[in-house]
């Protein structure tokens, strides 16, 4: 488990006055909105707005006064502390939390580890890279890939 979990990372400037685009990775910017600090590139931030703005958020942070101080974050996770999130119910999880688990088949033969996981609108994908390097993205789903027992189980035939 990490300390730090991130809600978003920055897409960008909007306009001239150092307003954030925020790509989220929460069902909205109001799960961000409630945090008073946040921390983009190992530094804490104020943060003094957060707004939905379509597919994107904007934000503003005290000390973000221009453009080009916006564009500097560019790429940055927008990360808060692990402690003053909700706690998880029972089969929710961080995606955080996932990264790094061992994958197996079926019957528990290894099959590499998670790196990283995805969602483009659809559900959650899993990033499973291989002990020969190869990786492919697993759906996480019932019957497909379940998390148990501090690992990923996955039915093979997924794997390209």
């Amino acid at each position: 488990m990490t300390d730090r979990i991130a809600l978003a990372a920055v897409a960008g400037a909007h306009g001239i006055g150092g307003e954030l685009r925020l790509k989220l990775f929460t069902d909205g910017a109001s799960s961000l909105a409630h945090h008073s600090s946040v921390s983009i590139g190992g530094r804490d931030y104020r943060l003094l707005s957060c707004k939905d703005s379509g597919k994107t958020a904007i934000a503003r942070l005290e000390g973000v006064n221009d453009r080009s101080a916006a564009e500097g974050l560019r790429g940055s996770l927008v990360e808060v502390e692990r402690t003053a999130l909700p706690p998880l119910e029972e089969g929710e999880y961080y995606h955080a939390d996932l990264i790094g688990l061992p994958c197996t088949d079926l019957a528990g033969a290894p099959l590499g580890t998670v790196v990283a996981v995805e969602n483009f609108g659809a559900g959650d994908l899993l990033e499973i890279e291989g002990p020969d390097g190869k990786r492919a993205l697993v759906p996480f789903r019932p019957g497909i890939a379940e998390l148990a027992e501090g690992r990923i189980s996955v039915d093979p035939e997924f794997l390209a």
